[in-house]
């Protein structure tokens, strides 16, 4: 295995910019997820690593060796795709060999390895069937051993679960993390899944616009988002955003809202530098409210919504839409005002974006 390492790479598609001087480092054996809205550029750069795409500028590294010019057979990585791409007119069993027939790998070995990892994925009692016989999650796992019998440096998945189902989206996302431990590893997992990008990950690179926001671990980046957009990407709800002015600089500094509404900013938060008067963009988290009668923000609500562990509740803070998220299976009623605490929040450049914290 590798480590991976992108030096201000850019792809240009004619006057078009799809990825704008990435850098950014993988170490060796480590899962990592790229993560963004759709047309960000993640699966250009999952392209331009496998050798799919070629670079327009910059260099990619394959522990330290440039392979940047190279062709995808010869930096050794295999793909998962959304589509599958088995043969259909093959079983499962050639499916699997294909590529070491194509290697000339001797018989014995072949068929040592298709058994090794029939064995891992819970396929074997399916080599002899063809791909139409198969479910959608049986291919996806035949379209991963398909890969893993390879034993190439790098794994790389393009969105291999949005064609399945809920539940077997999550079956086959524990599968894969599991696989990836069990075999040492280095993986480049492309999704829009904020939840695949969270459970899977240990790098988690966001992009936006060909642009990486931020490249940390899952928790630093939901705890620490670098800007405004990583904070509104990651994490589900969505985090709220209301505008504001620092009222006041000192140990007890708060944040005053359009709406005369104060939210006090707790000491030792890092943001006591910050000049009074400053407009700021608060970030809240709606699972970092809860209620009560001291509270400084009031909400009044508009819908409630039951998710049997929890609730949303939704409804607006002066002009800004905001939601709260509570443990239980009975919420507030609409109409009612609730009297929110904020526990945690985050404070953004009004003008920049980029995190004050």
């Amino acid at each position: 295995m590798v480590d991976i390492r992108l030096r201000a790479v850019t792809k240009r598609f004619g006057d078009t910019v799809v990825l704008d001087g990435v850098d950014a480092a993988f170490p060796d054996r480590s899962f990592v997820v790229l993560v963004g809205k759709s047309g960000c550029g993640k699966s250009t750069l999952l392209r331009c690593i496998a050798g799919l795409e070629e670079v327009s500028e910059g260099a990619i590294e394959f522990g330290g060796r440039d392979v940047s010019r190279l062709a995808p057979r010869d930096r050794d990585v295999a793909m998962v795709f959304q589509s599958y791409a088995l043969y259909p007119h093959m079983t499962v069993r050639r499916n699997l060999a294909f590529g070491l027939e194509l290697r000339k790998e001797r018989r014995e070995v072949i068929d040592a390895r298709v058994a090794e990892v029939a064995k891992l994925l819970e396929i074997d009692a399916l080599l002899d069937r063809h791909p139409r016989a198969l479910s959608g999650g049986q291919r996806q796992r035949v379209a991963m051993g398909r890969a893993i019998v390879r034993r190439p440096a790098v794994f790389m998945f393009d969105e291999p679960l949005s064609n399945l189902d809920p539940a077997l989206r999550n079956q086959v996302r524990v599968d894969i993390r599991r696989l990836h431990d069990d075999l040492g590893a280095t993986s480049i997992y492309v999704t829009h899944d904020q939840v695949e990008a969270m459970t899977l990950a240990d790098v988690l690179v966001v992009l936006d616009r060909g642009v990486v926001q931020q490249i940390a671990p899952p928790i630093d980046v939901y705890r620490r988002p670098a800007n405004r957009f990583v904070a509104g990407f990651v994490g589900s709800p969505a985090m709220n955003f209301l505008e504001g002015r620092i009222a006041q600089n000192s140990e007890r500094a708060a944040v005053e809202l359009g709406d005369g509404a104060r939210i006090e900013i707790p000491p030792g938060a890092g943001f006591e530098r910050l000049q009074r008067g400053a407009q700021v963009i608060v970030g809240i988290r709606p699972h970092d409210v809860v209620r009560g009668p001291e509270g400084s923000l009031v909400l009044p609500v508009e819908l409630v919504e039951t998710l049997g562990s929890h609730v949303h509740v939704h409804g607006r803070i002066g002009d800004m839409p905001f939601v709260a998220a509570f443990e239980g299976h009975q919420g507030p009623r609409k109409g009612e005002r609730l009297q929110l605490t904020v526990g945690e929040l985050h404070l953004f450049d009004a003008e920049l974006g980029v995190s004050l914290g």
